[in-house]
């Protein structure tokens, strides 16, 4: 059991008698309390809930740190640790609180852990010499009190810059909801704004007009949260569509893009779609890539939110509507379409516009779009299969069904096999799919050295792995691309940073890693020949050491470090010295 303290008992109570009415994504019975700020800085936003990101809704807030890291780090309720998690990517070091009000606060990015949470993590590297853990303290072994500092902002894992990450979860089922009902407010009397619309053809027999000139879309106009179609802009299609709208939201006196909370469309007056961005199933946080446009958000950074459902969608996040956003347009006839926008504190933002009911005759005159390719079915299993290349797609693979292409170019320098361009990287793969490609007349010996690689568009490779198979290498793929196979013999480069002869007086050194193609799989240091914690930073490629109470005893030490690619390609690295 762990104990409040008076104060934060006093606190707590004040905070639930004057919690404003709960937010309509709160549930009904919910109780919400009042969460201290994790950080004593001014709360600056850079990215809120349920934004829209590659491959996921975000999760949490991103508070920014001023630039800068080393800021303490503070439980913003009392409880206790519940995970530890520390790894190279996502999150980084990251630790996750549960709260006797049944939520889960998360703590990501974190630079250094403080305190006995910091101890139960280093025990844990040790207990398993490695520096990435997963573990579930036994409940109450590591109690925190509201406001006890827990670890120092950074900018570990997939961090772009210095920020937290945080995060509000139930702690049953683990799903994420809006740490702002929580009272984490940042300043927000800013509408969202409305950017452009698109229409889409949802069955074989529907067209759509053209966008004027080289638009990706029919632009807006408009501020305060009003917003129309520029002059000219005159949507028209013919029969069964759907629409996508880029919008997004803004907080006061700040620059950054967030995303909003709720979208409706009404159509001559009668809802035709709804989506409420309230949680974060982790389960299905995928399918944020078949409610957003992918390809506009991957190539043109718009948020075209669909506000129609792709046939595998499988969020839970829209509304009742019969129509669910599929609009029967009557030749001849306009309709008038609204489109209403709520950010999380409840500011709204509308688009009016008429959108054309074309009459067979008008829509006969518009550009007809031919399919290219092969048509793959969402809900069956799908192969793609060429002269030495062969793509397995699983059923529900896909979001919709697509007209997938192929082409082939000739073998790129310092590769293996041709560049088989798999369609295009710009539709999304749902689930992992095996992708064998056929290699001639490679050595035996080498055969373990040769992986697939995905080249960008202007033939940098990334490298995908893989493994020998039936004169060939296979591999599992999560995206379509331009692959090819290369070879990797060469092992990692291993440079001494700071790691120096007499380390009298030093907290910490530093060794760069770094590898040409297949990446750094794993590395092993040793003092003395017993383990020594490493750790890993792939933005600077380094890995470093703070002396611990492992290691931080005085006297001679021989310190070696083994590292090795994903090829099994090893470098050995050795250096004596005096603490």
């Amino acid at each position: 059991m762990f104990l409040r303290s008076t104060s934060s008992i006093f606190y707590f109570l004040l905070a639930i008698s004057t919690l404003p009415p709960i937010a309509s994504s709160a549930q009904q019975g919910d109780v919400v309390p009042r969460y201290i700020l994790p950080m004593d800085i001014p709360l600056d936003l850079s990215g809120n809930f349920m934004e829209p990101r590659s491959n996921h809704f975000h999760s949490g807030l991103d508070m920014r740190t001023q630039g800068r890291e080393g800021i303490p780090v503070k439980a913003v309720a009392d409880g206790w640790v519940s995970r530890i998690k520390i790894s190279p990517w996502g999150y980084g070091k990251a630790v996750y609180i549960d709260h006797p009000d049944g939520h889960t606060t998360v703590y990501g990015h974190l630079q250094r852990l403080l305190g006995p949470v910091a101890e139960a993590c280093l025990d844990a590297q040790y207990k398993a010499r490695d520096f990435s853990i997963d573990i579930y303290p036994e409940r109450g072994s590591i109690t925190v009190a509201q406001g006890e500092a827990i670890a120092l902002s950074g900018n570990t894992g997939g961090s772009g810059g210095p920020h937290l990450h945080f995060e509000v979860r139930r702690t049953a089922g683990q799903r994420a909801i809006d740490p702002e009902h929580f009272g984490l407010l940042a300043a927000d009397r800013t509408p969202p704004e409305i950017v452009g619309v698109r229409i889409h053809a949802l069955n074989d027999s529907s067209l759509v007009a053209p966008y004027p000139g080289k638009a990706l879309g029919h632009a807006t106009q408009g501020a305060a949260g009003r917003f129309g179609l520029k002059p000219g802009e005159r949507p028209a299609a013919y029969g069964t569509v759907g629409l996508s709208l880029h919008t997004f939201d803004r907080y006061d006196n700040s620059t950054f893009r967030f995303g909003v909370r709720r979208i409706e469309l009404f159509v001559d007056s009668v809802p035709v779609f709804s989506t409420q961005f309230d949680e974060v199933d982790f389960d299905h946080n995928r399918y944020c890539n078949a409610h957003m446009e992918f390809g506009m958000f991957k190539a043109h950074k718009k948020d075209y939110h669909r506000c129609y459902r792709l046939p595998h969608n499988k969020l839970r996040i829209y509304g009742k509507e019969p129509a669910q956003g599929r609009i029967a347009l009557t030749p001849g006839k306009a309709h008038a379409v609204r489109f209403v926008v709520t950010d999380g504190r409840g500011n709204t933002a509308t688009l009016d516009f008429t959108l054309q009911g074309a009459t067979a005759q008008e829509a006969s005159t518009w550009p007809l779009p031919l399919p290219e390719g092969s048509l793959f079915r969402y809900d069956a299993a799908n192969v793609l299969e060429e002269e030495g290349v062969r793509l397995s797609l699983p059923a529900n693979a896909l979001y919709d069904d697509a007209f997938v292409r192929y082409a082939r170019k000739s073998a790129p320098n310092n590769t293996l096999a041709p560049l088989h361009i798999l369609h295009d990287p710009l539709e999304p793969i749902h689930l992992n799919s095996a992708l064998w490609i056929g290699v001639a007349d490679l050595a035996e010996r080498l055969r373990s050295k040769a992986l697939i690689v995905v080249m960008n568009e202007v033939g940098k490779p990334s490298p995908q792995g893989g493994t020998w198979h039936e004169e060939g290498v296979r591999a599992e793929v999560r995206s379509f691309g331009a692959y090819t196979v290369m070879l990797d013999t060469l092992p990692p480069r291993i440079t001494n940073v700071d790691l120096r002869a007499n380390m009298a007086g030093r907290s910490s050194f530093s060794i760069q890693i770094t590898d040409d193609l297949a990446g750094i799989a794993s590395w092993y240091g040793t003092l003395d020949g017993q383990w020594v914690l490493l750790e890993y930073e792939p933005k600077t490629k380094t890995l470093s050491h703070t002396f611990d109470k492992h290691t931080s005893a005085p006297g001679k030490k021989a310190f070696k470090l083994v590292v090795t690619d994903d090829r099994g390609n090893s470098a050995t690295w050795e250096m004596a010295f005096t603490r």
